[in-house]
């Protein structure tokens, strides 16, 4: 088999990886691919080809970090976008059940209902009440009563 069509078969099955892993470390070996498809284009040996695609992957690689990090940044808003259950701090919920001091209750945040603690409250907090994620353990929530709905 000749070497391009090695390089072309290598860049397409990298892209495929890509679009379905969306890692950018197989786009940027994609582009190492092409360039070294275009040094074997041009009569480089095979070893200087394998070179050539690997420093043309790390340069790639430096060049697209950067732009995927402003994509990001701008399609997050310039928020960090949590997952998770890290994605459940701040967020506001209903008290379902109330929640005494020491006890568990439990609260609706986006309409699944969660067990919670109050560490640090006094006093019970009654059904209907909102209270706001400080924290997790495990599936625990820890929450703290706020006094109304905020948008």
């Amino acid at each position: 088999m000749e070497a391009w069509i090695a390089w072309i078969v290598a860049a397409v099955l990298l892209i495929v990886v890509e679009v379905i892993s969306q890692w950018v470390w197989t786009f940027c070996l994609a582009i190492g691919c092409v360039i070294a498809l275009i040094s074997d284009l041009a009569g480089a040996p095979l070893a200087l080809q394998t070179g050539i695609a690997a420093v043309g992957a790390v340069v790639a690689y430096f060049a697209c970090v950067p732009f995927m990090r402003r994509w990001y940044a701008r399609s997050t808003g310039g928020k960090d976008a949590r997952t998770g259950m890290d994605a459940l701090l701040g967020r506001r919920g209903v008290v379902v059940d109330e929640i005494k001091p020491g006890e568990l209750g439990r609260v609706r945040i986006d309409g699944d209902c969660w067990q919670v603690k109050a560490p640090g409250t006094e006093t019970k907090i009654d059904r209907g009440g909102y209270v706001s994620v400080t924290g997790y353990d495990s599936i625990i929530l820890s929450v703290e009563p706020i006094n109304q709905l905020k948008d």
